[in-house]
């Protein structure tokens, strides 16, 4: 009996986390065909509206924003041996809240003007992913019950 209840629990809190991004229309940026659609579902399996991707540095532009109606995005930090920091300043200046997914360590001088902006290091957890760009949307993170990844 007591493990069945167990699983409820854990049923009922994967169920609410699975909410975490509801609604959410997310812009990633990422260049690695694998990565992009491994986030691409944990996005849509968490909630998500949609999810454009942007695997180009030639396609990352002002208007990806305005065609798509972003709510928040997920950006690689590099993609096609080009830095991203120009067109995280574009969300930032229009007050659309992102992450940084990377190879790149935390601590590398590309992200100082990037204060208080989550930076998730690959490899990473689906779980650490999640949290953080549900923490940048203003969603309670998931903390309990966080699946296996």
């Amino acid at each position: 009996m007591r493990i069945q209840e167990e699983q409820i629990l854990w049923l009922r809190k994967d169920a609410h986390l699975k909410k975490t991004l509801d609604g959410a229309r997310v812009l990633l940026v990422e260049d690695e065909a694998l990565i992009a659609m491994n986030i691409e579902e944990l996005c849509k399996e968490y909630g998500a509206e949609d999810v454009v991707t942007v695997t180009t540095f030639d396609a990352l532009g002002p208007e990806v924003l305005d065609t798509s109606r972003i709510s928040t995005a997920i950006l690689d930090i590099k993609i096609s041996d080009n830095w991203t920091d120009e067109f995280a300043r574009l969300l930032q200046s229009r007050h659309i809240p992102f992450i940084f997914a990377t190879g790149y360590a935390a601590n590398h001088q590309v992200f100082e003007p990037f204060n208080g902006v989550a930076i998730v290091e690959k490899p990473y957890k689906d779980s650490d992913l999640i949290k953080a760009l549900a923490q940048a949307i203003g969603s309670p993170p998931a903390v309990a019950g966080d699946r296996a990844d």
